[in-house]
């Protein structure tokens, strides 16, 4: 099928769950990929598995807080490949807490992986990508950056901030023919939701999905394949809602 052949990708969070998904089909649809996380032997585990399948993978350790590990991963990737033609900001933290019971500690750890590592992101690979006039930048958002639920005050807060931020860059970078898009999961069975299962609101998810199931990292890969290739050549700005209908309700 190969609709992303030739092109370099880099995924963050690409240890497990839908990260890896992702990293998983980008490679197999052509791309040569950089995986990167902070677990480094999770990550390594998947790279090596689409190694020995014949994927062209490599697996750095990034912690998407931290400026200089961006600026290292992403001069290693123009060294080994040349270019950076896709970056899939997925990397992020779940925080349950309410208003009232969000710490300050909570609240800036949540705003440093799901916010500020997205902004480092976009702001460290962006001069490549202006420098060869192309570039598909998808940012993991949530449906709980288009709509608000009780609890979960950073985490929502964050995913909100994250569509703004995807459609502001949009506007300055498509002069560029960079294309900044989002992605808004609903509830995906990975393990970012064990705090939901444990709190026992999962049936109460479920019952305001349209479709009678929960979200796999695989269905969202394939919307991130998309916004990845060039069958969305015309899409940039956009918020790509994948949640089984949980926000048609």
């Amino acid at each position: 099928m190969e609709r992303v052949k030739g092109k370099v990708a880099i995924v963050t969070g690409a240890a497990r769950g839908q990260g890896a998904a992702e990293a998983r089909l980008l490679a197999k649809e052509g791309a040569k990929v950089c995986l990167t996380d902070v677990l480094v032997d999770e990550g390594r585990t998947v790279a090596e598995e689409l190694q020995k399948e014949g994927y062209d993978t490599v697996f750095e350790r990034l912690d998407v807080t931290d400026p200089k590990a961006w600026q290292t991963v992403v001069e290693g990737v123009i060294q080994r490949y040349g270019k950076i033609d896709i970056l899939v900001n997925n990397a992020g933290i779940l925080a349950m807490e309410g208003v009232e019971d969000t710490t300050l500690e909570i609240w800036n750890r949540v705003l440093s992986v799901n916010l500020t590592g997205v902004f480092l992101g976009m702001k460290t690979v962006l001069p490549y990508m202006k420098q060869q006039r192309s570039g598909s930048i998808i940012n993991t958002s949530s449906i709980y950056g288009l709509i608000g639920s009780g609890g979960a005050a950073a985490y929502q807060a964050t995913k909100g901030a994250v569509r703004i931020l995807t459609k502001t860059a949009a506007v300055e970078y498509a002069p560029y023919w960079i294309r900044i898009n989002s992605v808004h999961p609903g509830v995906i069975d990975t393990p970012m939701i064990a705090g939901i299962k444990e709190a026992g609101a999962l049936e109460q998810v479920n019952a305001l999905t349209a479709l009678p199931r929960l979200g796999t990292p695989e269905d969202i890969a394939f919307g991130v394949l998309y916004l990845a290739s060039d069958e969305s050549s015309f899409v940039t700005g956009s918020e790509l809602v994948i949640d089984g209908g949980y926000t048609t309700r």
